[in-house]
């Protein structure tokens, strides 16, 4: 395995993507913000959820049998 390239590391950045789309999503949703940009920076929010959902759980598909 190359250095920086470990396999539990994909993972680990889908699941802080998904906390930082919850914690900014309520941000925004309390701020005072204009109308348009609190619904452009939720949409934002759902898209940064959605890929950290993907990185977290891409590998849960059944492992393929090793050829010998």
């Amino acid at each position: 395995m190359a250095r920086g390239d470990h396999p539990m590391r994909t993972p680990v950045y889908g699941g802080l993507l998904i906390v930082a789309a919850m914690i900014g999503s309520t941000l925004v949703w309390q701020s005072h913000l204009p109308g348009w940009l609190r619904d452009a920076l939720l949409v934002v929010a759902v898209a940064a959820a959605v890929c950290g959902w993907l990185m977290t759980f891409r590998d849960l598909s059944r492992p393929r049998p090793r050829r010998r």
